[in-house]
């Protein structure tokens, strides 16, 4: 029998890059962070993205079809604390629109996607997003790694 604590504890030493996904709902931007973002297709291109059934996220990105994820950098440990409910600071974000979609300003990328499939697996909804737009920039990742963010000290983005 596997327990959560172990479960988590042994998924805790995969480590992930750390996004934020956004969609817009109702007129406002809505926001949660998100470490279970992963390419799975190239013809077509598509990602997926995994939504706890309990997140009010799950809600407003089935409403909109639509969402996209921003790539933290290394200096957004706080944004990502904000969009995970961490800080209970009453602080604003400014979104910058990318192709017509809300996403993180000063993030290392983005990736804009219109819902291609939804399918429930156990107490999450995993979304596959098909990609219509992308953008990168050079910088350092926001990773997480056994439970705390961290950041690459000794990488170099090569574009």
């Amino acid at each position: 029998m596997v327990d959560d604590k172990s479960f988590r504890d042994v998924l805790g030493r995969w480590v992930t890059g750390v996004a934020v996904i956004t969609t817009v709902w109702k007129d406002q931007v809505h926001g949660m962070t998100a470490n279970a973002v992963m390419s799975v297709s190239l013809k077509p291109p598509l990602i997926l993205i995994s939504i706890d059934e309990k997140a009010s996220m799950l809600a407003k990105v089935r409403a909109a079809n639509n969402f996209a994820v921003s790539i933290l950098s290394s200096e957004q440990k706080a944004l990502s604390q904000h969009f995970a409910g961490q800080r209970q600071s009453k602080e604003t974000v400014d979104f910058d629109w990318f192709m017509g979609w809300p996403v993180i300003k000063n993030a290392l990328a983005y990736i804009a996607c219109k819902v291609h499939d939804a399918r429930q697996a156990g107490d999450h909804v995993l979304f596959l997003g098909e990609v219509e737009h992308l953008w990168a920039r050079p910088g350092r990742p926001l990773i997480f790694y056994q439970g705390r963010y961290h950041a690459l000290q000794d990488m170099e983005d090569k574009k």
